[in-house]
């Protein structure tokens, strides 16, 4: 009997796996979809006692930020290449860790991209016996957090004290994460930045005017503006996002 072909990110019995299915599966860009108005549809407007709230009147929500505080963020880079799975972001073995635990949320951040290949990457996000990292935004290729879904893998960058990723491309379902989790702001470069950042340089991310700059080679790039993705990682997250405009109760 001839044997199958499947693609599967995890199988249950032997199949023989189709390779090129798989590798363009690991290895193509996904562009993260632009928001797009439909005509004559009206954005609904959310209402909670005499106050109500639009998504595009979210700026009273936060203007500072759980991750942020004003419209500059300045920080050391961490430089990663092409398709950074979240196998590299943060391996199986310590999904167990449970982010809603404070200890075990801190523990989950300093094994932030521990799956990184050595002899690419000698220099390590968090220094081995240390919780936090001293990187504060990370640039990245394109498909940056492909692989397999787990909200653990934003999470971790978060704990670790990464406040933004600066990326040419993302895998969609990381960059949702991002802003249902509310750990990440998830930039969207609009040229390639791998080649004009170093590991250990200074930058600065300006999201008044959405671009960011190499503070040692003073070149700016332009990034794509975040749009409605801004508010809900500046309140902490959709649920917190939902809170804050009406959408939801409030915790007691």
């Amino acid at each position: 009997m001839k044997p199958k072909l499947a693609f599967s990110m995890t199988l249950a019995i032997p199949f023989r796996i189709c390779t090129p299915q798989f590798i363009s599966y690991k290895c193509k860009p996904l562009s993260v979809v632009p928001f797009q108005n439909i005509p004559g549809l009206k954005r609904r407007t959310f209402h909670k006692g005499s106050t109500s709230c639009s998504a595009k009147q979210m700026d009273q929500v936060s203007k500072v930020g759980k991750k942020r505080n004003g419209d500059l963020l300045r920080g050391k880079v961490f430089v990663v290449g092409d398709n950074i799975d979240t196998d590299q972001i943060i391996p199986a073995e310590y999904l167990t860790l449970v982010p809603s635990v404070p200890e075990e949320y801190e523990k989950l951040g300093s094994y932030a991209l521990v799956g990184l290949p050595e002899k690419q990457y000698p220099i390590r996000f968090v220094e081995k016996d240390q919780l936090h990292t001293t990187y504060t935004i990370i640039v990245a290729g394109n498909n940056f957090g492909c692989g397999s879904s787990r909200e653990h893998a934003p999470i971790a960058l978060g704990a670790a004290g990464a406040v933004a990723v600066v990326a040419k491309s993302y895998a969609r379902i990381f960059f949702r994460n991002c802003s249902a989790t509310g750990e990440l702001y998830p930039w969207e470069s609009k040229e390639y930045l791998v080649n004009h950042f170093r590991t250990g340089e200074e930058a600065e991310i300006d999201f008044g005017r959405n671009v960011i700059r190499n503070l040692s080679s003073k070149k700016e790039f332009e990034l794509e503006p975040l749009g409605d993705v801004l508010p809900v990682v500046d309140a902490g997250g959709l649920f917190e996002y939902a809170r804050k405009s009406g959408m939801i109760p409030k915790q007691s």
